[in-house]
């Protein structure tokens, strides 16, 4: 197939163009600056901008729709003009070019409103309970998105959780970071089980969704390894990794939540460089548990992990090593 894939430049979005361009597939990309991946065609511009829209989807078959607005704070209306609207235009002129099928990626956040996920499948997203205006936008978004889905452009929602690995700006390199300067506490002591997603299994499982969208589709599935492990045994192994020293103090939840709410009003008035070191949200996503029933997603996708925890945690290692 032709397959444009939004969002491209990010880790995530490189993965899944570099898997695609693997499986055969002729592959197209959309984001702001060049995506990096050998073997694209790289457009440049947003997703808010119809003209290249439709210049990236001519002939296109099939669409991954990565690009979005990733953030723990930031102004509201940014968000909803990338996260929603900018979903919004993708869908629409996706409909017009005629294409076949589409992945719209999404997250568990959208779903989570502050209480525990142990062994649930894919709730609801809900915009009303979602924390956060990333959470809240990605839900409104992904609504919309199981709302086009239809037999002429089936639609499948899936929700990688906590993508990690070599290269990994985000999550890795934040969580390194903060444990270099001594800044990366534990809440409650690093007991919630919580589930990732290594980065090979997150790409391989999206590109599944693609090619079994005509069975898969009108659904949002929830994706990862399907190992929970406690979020402290997470965050030390990624620092051993790493050659850093890992977290040795923890603060109660509720503090850390209250943490979390200075941050956000101090950063609303005087925005940083970086995200803020604390949010209510992640305070919650550390402190509760979130973890995932994988039966529905393996048998829609006839797919599984090939990478386990401990081997993707070697290959980072390695990659610092390196």
């Amino acid at each position: 197939m032709i397959v444009l894939v939004t969002g491209a430049s990010g880790f995530l979005g490189r993965a899944v163009a570099t898997e695609l361009i693997a499986a055969g597939h002729q592959v197209r990309t959309l984001q702001r600056r060049a995506s990096g991946v050998s073997g694209a065609t790289d457009v440049l511009g947003s997703i808010t901008d119809r003209s290249r829209l439709t210049r990236a989807m001519e002939n296109a078959e099939g669409v991954i729709h990565l690009a979005a607005k990733v953030s723990l704070a930031g102004d509201a209306r940014e968000f909803h003009a990338v996260n929603v609207e900018g979903t919004r235009s993708v869908l629409s002129v996706a409909e017009g070019a005629g294409v076949h099928r589409l992945v719209h990626v999404s997250s568990p956040s959208v779903a989570h409103s502050g209480s525990a996920l142990a062994g649930v499948g894919a709730e609801p997203a809900s915009p009303e309970l979602a924390r956060g205006e990333y959470a809240r936008t990605k839900a409104k978004a992904e609504l919309l998105a199981l709302a086009h889905d239809c037999i002429a452009m089936p639609v499948v929602v899936i929700r990688p959780h906590l993508v990690w690995g070599p290269g990994d700006t985000q999550l890795v390199d934040r969580i390194v970071d903060r444990a270099r300067h001594g800044r990366l506490p534990l809440l409650n002591g690093g007991t919630a089980l919580i589930d990732t997603t290594y980065i090979d299994n997150a790409a391989s499982g999206i590109v599944a969704a693609l090619h079994r969208a005509d069975v898969a589709h009108g659904k949002a599935y929830v994706l990862t390894n399907g190992e929970p492990r406690p979020v402290g045994e997470i965050l030390v192994s990624i620092c051993l990794a790493a050659g850093v020293r890992p977290p040795r103090w923890s603060i109660p939840a509720g503090l850390g939540r209250a943490l979390g709410s200075v941050a956000e009003r101090v950063w609303a008035v005087r925005p940083g460089t970086d995200e803020p070191p604390m949010t209510r949200f992640l305070a919650e996503q550390l402190s509760t548990a979130h973890w995932f029933d994988q039966r529905d997603i393996r048998q829609a996708l006839d797919w599984s992990p090939s990478v386990s925890l401990d081997e993707g945690l070697k290959r980072l290692a390695a990659s610092y090593s390196a």
